[in-house]
C-alpha cells in the first residue's frame, strides 16, 4: 500500500503529514512519501520547532522533493494536504488518479505566525490520526 501526501512545496504540510503518519502507523505494509508541486526551500525554523514540540517529529530530515507523474499512478491513496492546489490538476487524462485523491483543505503559513503554524500542525495531526485508524 502506497500513501502519497502532496502540498504546494513539500516543505511543511505534506512533510508533517508524512512524518506523523510514519510515527503513529502500526501497519508496516503502508509506505508513505510526500511531495510538492513547486520546488522551493525547506521549512522555516518556526515550522520545524512547532512540529517537533507538538508531535515529536523532524520535518527537516531531507530537502523538499517534486512530484513525479509515476508517483501519482503508483499511489494507492493520494492526500492533498493543502487548500492552494487546484483539484483540476488531477482531471485531464488522469481519471483513475482522481478517484484516489482526498483533499484536506489546510491553509499554508509563510509569515512565520506561530499561532497559525500551531493550528495547522494540530489540524494535520487530527486528520492523520483519523486516517491511521482506518488503515491500522
Amino acid at each position: 500500500m502506497k500513501l502519497l501526501f502532496i502540498c504546494k512545496y513539500n516543505a511543511f504540510r505534506s512533510r508533517v503529514a508524512e512524518e506523523y503518519f510514519n510515527k503513529i502507523n502500526r501497519n508496516k505494509k503502508i509506505k508513505t512519501i510526500s511531495r510538492g508541486l513547486i520546488m522551493s526551500g525547506g521549512s522555516d525554523k518556526e515550522q520545524r520547532q512547532i512540529a517537533k514540540d507538538l508531535l515529536g517529529i523532524n520535518i527537516a530530515k531531507r530537502n523538499p522533493l517534486p512530484l513525479r507523474l509515476n508517483e501519482l499512478i503508483e499511489a494507492d491513496k493520494i492526500i492533498v494536504v493543502a487548500n492552494d492546489i487546484p483539484e483540476i490538476i488531477f482531471n485531464y487524462s488522469l481519471k483513475p488518479i482522481l478517484k484516489k485523491v482526498t483533499i484536506w483543505k489546510i491553509k499554508d503559513e509563510q509569515r512565520r505566525n506561530k499561532k497559525n503554524i500551531k493550528k495547522i500542525v494540530l489540524s494535520i495531526k487530527e486528520k492523520v490520526e483519523e486516517l491511521s485508524k482506518k488503515w491500522n
